[in-house]
C-alpha cells in the first residue's frame, strides 16, 4: 500500500470575517505528482502556506512526511522542498555559485557539496552556462537553476509553484521531463499550475478548489467523464447576440467574458446541422463553432463557473 506523503483532514484557515478555507481534506501518495486548480482566490496559496509551515491553520490535522505541520515544523521543511512561481535565484552569482551557496546554507560536507553541485549543473543541462552570471539566462535556465537549487537538500516532497510559467514550449517540455523523472525517483511533487493541460499531462491525481473548497478530485480521466460527452462551441461577437443565443438554446451554459454558449451534443452532423438551423431560424449568426469532446477546460468552468483563462494564483 502506498503511504501518504502529505495527508489533510479538515483543513480550515479565515483571516478575520473572510474564510479562506473551509474544510479541506487531502491525501497525495507518496511519488506521486497531485496538481491543485482553482480560480483566483480560490484558496491555493493560503494551501500551499500552510503545507509549507509559513503559516498555520485554524483547525484541522496536516501531516507532511508523516510529520504534524503545527508541531514538528522542523522535521516538514528538512522534507521538503519549495519552488516558487519566481525563480528565487541571485543574478549577480554565477548557475554554479547560486547551487553552492545552497550547499553552504546546508548540512552538507564540502566534499560531498561539490559533488552535488556538479551533477545538478550536469542534469539539468547548465555545464556550459555554470560559470556565467544569471543575469544572462534565458527564463528556461532560471527555472531550471531554481528547481536545481531546491533539490541540493535532497527533498522527498517538492512543491512547485505554476513551474512554467512564461516558459516557451520547448523549455516548458524539458521542465515535464525533469519533473517525470524527480517522480520516477520517488520524490512526491505537489504542483500548482494555471495551465490545465500541463495538469493533465503530469498530474496522477487533480483537485479543483473553489471558493474555499474542494469541489472535486481524482485522476484527469475520472474529471473528465463527470462531464455528459461532446459538445459544440460557439462564439459570438457580441453580448446581445449570446443572449439572444442562449434564450432558444436553454440547455447550453454561457461564458459572458469569452462571448461562448456551451451546447451538449453528440457531434455528429445530423445534431450539428440542427443546430445552425435553429440560429439560422431567429437570424442569430455565430462567429465560429468548434466541437469538443470533454477536457480539463470543460470540467474547470462546469465545476467553477470561471474560464480558463483565471486559473492562476
Amino acid at each position: 500500500m502506498t503511504s501518504s506523503a502529505i495527508a489533510v483532514s479538515g483543513l480550515r484557515k479565515s483571516y478575520k470575517d473572510k474564510i479562506v478555507l473551509d474544510g479541506i481534506d487531502l491525501d497525495v501518495p507518496a511519488g506521486t505528482i497531485f496538481s491543485l486548480l482553482g480560480p483566483n482566490g480560490a484558496g491555493k496559496t493560503t494551501t500551499v502556506n500552510v503545507l509549507t509551515t509559513l503559516i498555520r491553520a485554524d483547525s484541522g490535522t496536516v501531516r507532511v512526511a508523516g510529520h504534524d505541520v503545527g508541531t514538528e515544523a522542523r522535521a516538514v521543511r528538512a522534507a521538503i522542498g519549495v519552488t516558487g512561481q519566481f525563480a528565487a535565484v541571485d543574478e549577480l552569482l554565477t548557475g554554479q555559485e547560486n547551487l553552492q551557496l545552497m550547499v553552504d546554507l546546508s548540512p552538507v560536507r564540502a566534499k560531498e557539496g561539490r559533488r552535488i553541485v556538479t551533477e545538478l549543473l550536469e542534469r539539468f543541462e547548465l555545464v556550459e552556462a555554470a560559470r556565467k552570471s544569471v543575469s544572462t539566462y534565458s527564463g528556461g535556465m532560471r527555472r531550471k537553476l531554481d528547481l536545481a537549487m531546491t533539490l541540493v537538500g535532497n527533498p522527498r516532497i517538492i512543491f512547485l509553484d505554476e513551474p512554467t510559467t512564461g516558459l516557451d514550449p520547448r523549455s516548458r517540455r524539458t521542465m515535464w521531463s525533469i519533473i517525470r523523472e524527480l517522480v520516477a525517483d520517488g520524490v512526491t511533487i505537489f504542483l500548482t499550475t494555471q495551465y490545465l493541460d500541463e495538469a493533465d499531462q503530469l498530474a496522477d491525481r487533480i483537485a479543483v478548489l473553489d471558493q474555499g473548497r474542494l469541489v472535486a478530485q481524482g485522476t484527469p480521466d475520472e474529471l473528465k467523464r463527470q462531464l455528459p460527452g461532446t459538445h459544440v462551441r460557439l462564439r459570438f461577437a457580441t453580448a446581445e447576440e449570446l443572449e439572444a443565443a442562449a434564450l432558444i438554446l436553454p440547455d447550453s451554459t454561457r461564458d459572458e467574458e469569452a462571448l461562448t454558449l456551451r451546447v451538449p451534443g453528440d457531434g455528429g452532423t445530423r445534431s450539428l446541422r440542427a443546430l445552425l438551423d435553429r440560429l439560422d431560424e431567429y437570424s442569430i449568426g455565430a462567429e465560429e463553432f468548434s466541437v469538443h469532446t470533454p477536457d480539463l477546460d470543460d470540467v474547470f468552468l462546469a465545476l467553477t463557473g470561471h474560464a480558463t483563462e483565471v486559473v492562476a494564483k
